[in-house]
């Protein structure tokens, strides 16, 4: 884990907007010093269409949070989502070296886990342990320094497109930034706005971003379920622009202003919208901007029951689901996500008080704590928590572990020979 004074600093590049989030590790956990926002010019739906675009976002971003923070940042965890993430199921199982389970038997199972045949075009950016068994007995969480012959793992592998991992790091790159780690969205939204209480009974997380929707399940503490629906709040923004006929920059102002998600929440009030150009403003009710709204939430929502119910997920969310992102601040949100899903939902803000149980690193109280207590930035937020977790990279273990598995030497497969028979 990271050490106390260390500075971390967190990129959420969106589809609508680019948010830098500095921390620094404190004794009682993560106290926030810096926030940096930029609109988003270069993306679409989570992936880099323009690299100059991005880049000059990126570094608008971190300026202002650096001048914020009086620190200067020179590397960051990166967050990425877009339709092209993918999750699946794997097993890893290895011998162990001694009767009792060491750190280098963890990494050799997990790479294990790993050695799966995917297409070239990907690439895999996370491997969660789900749970360790130790001959035949599961449900371990923990197997450091617990007996046994065998480990098996069984893992969540999420995969990305090779392209958009690196067009992500080359933005950050031209900006004079290091990638310490690119980072799901969704996994680090949860580590931000999660309880430990709701990932072991289960919880599902859906994130609604500006371009992509992201999905993810927990089930007694790990994430179980990832997918990404490539429809956000941008895409209401547009039905706005069109309902309306007005600019999308005006479309989104309105949104925020004035939007709700459900037509019985409003009242005939009435709105000014600037018209197109020259045109002249004109008057609209309120309760004209919810029936476009509304039509699109639901849609938004019901692909994502879609999602958990295909996946069998939506069964393990036993305490309910949590709705995150820019565009969960809607009047409206909560309530029609209750009637789709059937199920308890809230609004998940970061706090001091989210975090997975374990090795968890907390918001502190104080600094910018308070400023950060928005959905939209529930992944930035994340991702300095989840740096602030971070293990840094043990060269000389990744080495054996690569010499171990990828090439070994006749002594060695000997000895794992006599130790599977006795």
């Amino acid at each position: 884990m990271a050490e106390v004074g260390e500075v971390i600093c967190g990129l959420d590049i969106g589809t609508t907007k680019v948010a830098a989030i500095i921390g620094e590790v404190t004794e009682s956990g993560v106290e926030i010093l810096g926030v940096g926002t930029s609109p988003s010019e270069g993306l679409r739906q989570g992936v880099v269409v323009n690299i100059e675009a991005t880049t000059h976002s990126i570094s608008s971003a971190i300026q202002e949070a650096e001048q914020m923070a009086a620190a200067d940042v020179q590397s960051v965890f990166v967050g990425i989502a877009g339709g092209h993430v993918r999750g699946f199921s794997s097993l890893g199982q290895v011998s162990m070296r001694s009767r009792e389970v060491e750190p280098i038997d963890v990494a050799r199972v997990i790479e294990q886990a790993k050695a799966v045949n995917i297409p070239l075009d990907r690439q895999i950016i996370h491997t969660i342990p789900l749970e360790y068994i130790i001959d035949g007995q599961g449900q371990i969480r923990d197997p450091i320094g617990m007996n046994g012959v065998r480990m098996e793992v069984k893992a969540h592998v999420i995969t990305a497109a090779v392209t958009s991992v690196q067009n992500i790091v080359k933005c950050c790159n031209r900006a004079g930034l290091e990638v310490i780690e690119v980072v799901l969205e969704p996994l680090a939204s949860s580590m931000a706005v999660l309880h430990g209480d709701e990932r072991d009974l289960g919880v599902a997380l859906i994130d609604i971003g500006g371009g992509t929707t992201d999905i993810s399940v927990y089930s007694e503490g790990s994430n179980v379920y990832t997918s990404v629906i490539v429809m956000g709040g941008h895409r209401i923004t547009q039905d706005v622009a069109h309902g309306l006929r007005t600019s999308v920059a005006e479309a989104e102002a309105i949104k925020r202003k004035h939007g709700c998600a459900l037509i019985s929440m409003v009242e005939d009030d009435i709105i000014e919208v600037p018209g197109v150009g020259p045109r002249p403003p004109r008057e609209f009710k309120r309760r004209f901007l919810a029936e476009i709204i509304e039509p699109r939430v639901e849609e938004i929502f019901l692909m994502a029951q879609q999602e958990l119910l295909a996946s069998g997920s939506a069964e393990l969310a036993a305490s309910g689901i949590v709705l995150t992102g820019g565009a969960a601040c809607m009047d409206g949100m909560i309530e029609i996500a209750e009637d789709i899903f059937q199920m308890p939902i809230r609004r998940g803000v970061p706090t001091a008080h989210a975090g997975p149980a374990g090795r968890s690193v907390t918001l502190a109280e104080g600094g910018f704590a308070s400023m950060i207590g928005d959905p939209k930035f529930a992944t930035g937020v994340g991702l300095v928590l989840y740096g602030a977790a971070h293990d840094p990279v043990q060269p000389e273990l990744s080495r054996k572990v690569a010499r171990t598995e990828e090439r070994p030497s006749a002594f060695h497969r000997f000895t794992h020979w006599v130790r599977d028979i006795f």
